[in-house]
This record gives structure tokens, C-alpha cells and sequence, in this order.
């Protein structure tokens, strides 16, 4: 699975890696984890960078809240599961208004992700990145969920005195594939990162084309190495997480 990675590219490195603006609200992630907003590329926006909610609310969910909100989906169920379905398809769900799209496939900019292994003394971390540390892209679903949310105990909004919130939640999933043969050392699965040659066939390729694509990316082209346990905190967001444990980058 994929649960945890970071993106602290500069702006211009990511802008030219992912032929995009980059908004001002854009901030270096040590260590991206679920449940927080997060930038992606959507297959509806594909020139800027845009944030959604790492865990994907589907656009027919009855409320936020009570979602199951996966952070993965297995590439092998991915145009079977309802959940995720209609995003692979790119078959838009209700009306998003002004040409967006409720749900579709979406780019995960990152620069490298994390893996836990069991040792005798507890899980040690590892960070997997490329060979030259470039920012890639792994391939995601995004949904666009709107409507009211549900407030326990205010009983049809107190009586009818209270006007209902219309609000509005962006979310996304990563899709995740079999290891290639460095990730197999970590863990039984792995992100599924594209080619920047791949990237146009994700975002508006059709499904079979798009579905080409989930394949474990070359293990040659990659590397990985031992980082502190600091990593297993979120909170912990700063360059100390990506540091090798030891001493060797």
C-alpha cells in the first residue's frame, strides 16, 4: 500500500516536471499522510495544481463523515469496485457545474514514499525515491463530493430553523500494483508511478489505454534507504524525516 510520502520540490523543479502553475498556497510535504489536503493534477484541470483530501469520498456517498474513505485502490479491482469505478472510467457523476468533473483520474505529484519493514526491534521505515531524487507522478482517482452534511443532533436542522451548509469535499485515492523487485523487499505492494510519457494517457486516455498503465514501474530506476521512526508520526513534517538513518543518502 501506499500510505505515507513527501513532496518538497520547489515550485519551478515541479512546475516543469508537471507542465503546471503552481498555486502560492503551496507548501514542501516531508511527510504527506491521509486525511490531509494535498496537491494533485486532475484530468479536469490538468494545468495547475490543484488540493484534495488523501482518502476518496465518492461523489454518491450520503455524507463525508460516515465514508469509508479508502487512501488506495488496488489497480486489479480498480473498474470493478463502485467506489472507484465511475473515477477510472472518467464517466462523470451528477453535475459538477462550470465543466467540472464529480469524478475522474488525477496525478499524485510526490518525490518519494515510505515503506515499514519488520524487524526484531519494531518496524523500520524506508524511504523509496528515484535515482535522481526527480519529483514523479503516481496515478490516482479523484471524486468531487457536494451536498449537506449531516449534524447529529440537530434533528432536521432545528426544527427548520437553521439553514443547511451546502459543503463541498475534494478528495482522491492512489492506485497501487504489484512491487517491482527493490519495493518487494519492503512491502507486498507498491504506488503505481507513471512515465512522464504517461502522464496524457492517464489524465484523458480511455479506460483501456489508462488501464495499460498499471504496471510496476522499472526497479532500476529507483532506490531506496532506511529513515528515522520519526516518519511514523505525521506531525512529524520536516527535512529530519527524510534524513538517511544511516548517514548513507
Amino acid at each position: 500500500m501506499c500510505g505515507r510520502y513527501s513532496l518538497f520540490a520547489d515550485t519551478d523543479e515541479l512546475a516543469a516536471a508537471f507542465d503546471v502553475r503552481v498555486p502560492e498556497r503551496f507548501e514542501p510535504r516531508y511527510n504527506a499522510a491521509p486525511g490531509q489536503d494535498l496537491p494533485v493534477i486532475r484530468s479536469d484541470g490538468d494545468d495547475e495544481l490543484s488540493y484534495a483530501n488523501w482518502g476518496l469520498v465518492p461523489s454518491w456517498a450520503d455524507d463525508p463523515a460516515e465514508a469509508n474513505k479508502p487512501i488506495n485502490a488496488r489497480s486489479e479491482t480498480v473498474r470493478e469496485k463502485p467506489t472507484f469505478r465511475a473515477a477510472f472510467e472518467s464517466q462523470s457523476v451528477g453535475d459538477g457545474g462550470d465543466d467540472e468533473a464529480t469524478v475522474g483520474r488525477c496525478l499524485v505529484p510526490a518525490d518519494g514514499f515510505y515503506e515499514w519493514v519488520e524487524t526484531g526491534g519494531g518496524k523500520q521505515p524506508y524511504r523509496v525515491t528515484m535515482q535522481d531524487d526527480r519529483p514523479f507522478a503516481m496515478a490516482g482517482l479523484f471524486a468531487v463530493w457536494e451536498g449537506v452534511e449531516r449534524q447529529p443532533g440537530l434533528d432536521a436542522f432545528a426544527g427548520g430553523s437553521a439553514e443547511p451548509e451546502t459543503k463541498r469535499h475534494v478528495s482522491f485515492t492512489v492506485l497501487t500494483t504489484e512491487p517491482n523487485e527493490l519495493v518487494a523487499d519492503l512491502h507486498h505492494r507498491m504506488a503505481v508511478l507513471l512515465a512522464p510519457d504517461e502522464y496524457e494517457t492517464w489524465l484523458h486516455g480511455d479506460a483501456e489505454d489508462a488501464e495499460a498503465l498499471l504496471d510496476p514501474y522499472p526497479a532500476d530506476g529507483m532506490r531506496t534507504y532506511p529513515v528515522s521512526t520519526a516518519v511514523n508520526d505525521p506531525s512529524n513534517d520536516g527535512p529530519m524525516v527524510v534524513e538517511p538513518a544511516d548517514g548513507k543518502g
